[in-house]
């Protein structure tokens, strides 16, 4: 039975033992609080996670922090109280809708319905708990088919025999934990619009492929192939075999002229491994092992980069025919020292504090590595040395950077690019913090992220400017957008709305 209490104008109902999908209730999260009579709104599962977001959010009630995570709990601010049945029925509508479209035949429940369907499909996509991915993996390898594996919280051991039944069979297993392909211009996981090209990529990291894409499309080349193989496939356990399974593959397709390889730390046996097989190709290769020292891994005839951003620079300049100098003028730059002077005004003296939030686990750790070069060592869930791991993900201390994309933050829930919930909870935070300057951004396009990721982190950046600006401090807020002109958000679009909320964007 559904029950309500308030303090001052937030208001909870908690519906016991009743289970919603988390995408469902993100949806009805944001449309809750689109209504005029709303103030911010959350519809949640009542897990430890999100009873966290409820307080950043000055949400939780007694009554919800002594629900568990069985239990619904809907919490919503009101401009005036007497709109409380109005807006609880509306809750109960969203809740209850069936959102299909018409026309469309129920989507087949199993393997054997699936291929029913496409008798003649040989690739299966596996987003389920990692506790179930290698069995529903295992039989479709079995099958013949090659396999995109989005799950998380696949234990090593079985990644490492998938993926030599895969290889036994001549079958492709891209994952676990792969969010991230291109292949024959289909996205599949996240992804962003490119043009078709020769470039092929082949990648442990989702967002490295993201970005490191989207750089070549905006310097106006293409992509042949994107390959993800999940982010532990250069581990000595399993030994780089989907990414030089991956090579060899782009090494045969006509339209691949160049081939990148990207990496957060390999193991160096692998690396060397993999860029030996590489090499052998007869294909250009450019490699990019983030965080990986290039002259360790010193070949005769890879170029080894230190960015993302070179990398697509060196790929392009390598089918262009143009230096890398000249490509890197392509892209836009700012005014940095002025932007900097800008930036300095209003911070007061306790303001010394950087604090990156990001949904992309790759754009984190590279900025681990280029804040480490500047500012010393910063403090993250996925740190560089494991002395500067924080003690819990949740709270920041010093300069820090946090992956929101990482398995911590994921169970139970959607990923950050889908559901900006998280990140809008943690803005509030770090903008309450008296010590944090600065606060980092990345902003994730294309299919599978959220349809307007920047409108989404909007409201939670004007309200931290707004308590600063009262208690005498100012932050700066920078994004990165990684997209196209060609994503269904608009590259160009989504720049221009953090700009106009004076967000720089770099």
């Amino acid at each position: 039975m559904a029950r309500c209490d308030w303090v001052m104008a937030v208001h909870t109902i908690v519906r016991k033992s009743e289970f919603y999908d988390s995408l469902h209730l993100m949806k009805v999260s944001e449309e809750v609080s689109q209504l005029r009579q709303v103030k911010k709104a959350a519809v949640v599962m009542a897990t430890d996670l999100n009873k966290d977001v409820l307080k950043d959010m000055a949400l939780l009630t007694e009554e919800a922090a002594r629900v568990g995570p069985n239990d619904l709990v809907i919490a919503f601010e009101l401009e005036h109280d007497e709109d409380l049945a109005n807006v609880a029925a509306r809750v109960e509508d969203l809740l209850t809708v069936q959102r299909e479209e018409p026309g469309l035949a129920p989507a087949p429940s199993t393997l054997d319905g699936a291929l029913e369907v496409l008798p003649r499909a040989n690739l299966t996509l596996i987003s389920v708990p990692g506790e179930h991915a290698a069995k529903e993996a295992r039989e479709a390898l079995q099958r013949g088919l090659n396999v995109f594996l989005f799950s998380s919280n696949v234990p090593l051991q079985d990644e490492v025999s998938l993926k030599k039944l895969a290889r036994e069979k001549n079958l492709l297993l891209m994952g676990p934990d792969c969010g991230t392909a291109l292949i024959g211009g289909k996205i599949l996981g996240f992804g962003n619009v490119v043009r078709r090209g020769s470039i092929g990529i082949v990648s442990a990291a989702g967002t490295g492929i993201q970005e490191v894409s989207s750089l070549i499309h905006q310097l106006g080349e293409g992509v042949s192939h994107a390959i993800g193989t999940g982010g532990r496939d250069l581990k000595d356990e399993v030994q780089g075999t989907t990414m030089r399974q991956g090579i060899k593959l782009l090494a045969e397709d006509s339209s691949t002229e160049v081939i990148v390889l990207i990496s957060k730390p390999p193991s160096p046996a692998v690396a060397r491994r993999v860029l030996e097989e590489a090499e052998k190709s007869g294909t250009t290769i450019i490699a990019n092992f983030l965080g990986a020292d290039p002259p360790a891994y010193k070949t005769e005839k890879a170029t080894l980069t230190r960015t993302l951003e070179q990398t697509a620079v060196h790929a392009v300049a390598a089918v262009g025919g143009d230096t890398p100098e000249q490509v890197q003028q392509r892209l836009s730059t700012i005014d940095l020292e002025s932007t900097v002077e800008r930036e300095l005004q209003g911070l007061a003296d306790t303001q010394r504090h950087i604090r990156g939030l990001f949904s992309g686990g790759t754009l984190c750790y590279e900025t681990l590595l280029i804040l480490r070069d500047s500012i010393g060592h910063v403090y993250s869930n996925t740190p560089l040395e494991p002395e500067y791991r924080l003690e819990d993900s949740h709270i920041s201390q010093g300069h820090t950077c946090v992956d929101m994309g990482s398995e911590e933050f994921v169970v139970g829930r959607a990923h950050p690019m889908i559901d900006p919930t998280l990140r809008q909870a943690r803005i509030m935070r770090e903008g309450r913090d008296p010590t944090v300057a600065v606060v980092l951004l990345d902003v994730v396009l294309g299919y599978g992220s959220h349809p307007d990721p920047a409108g989404a982190l909007l409201g939670s950046i004007a309200e931290v400017r707004v308590e600063a600006a009262e208690q005498g401090r100012r932050i700066s807020f920078l994004a990165s957008v990684v997209g196209t002109d060609e994503d269904p958000q608009d590259l160009g679009a989504q720049e221009r709305k953090l700009q106009d909320a004076g967000v720089l964007v770099l």
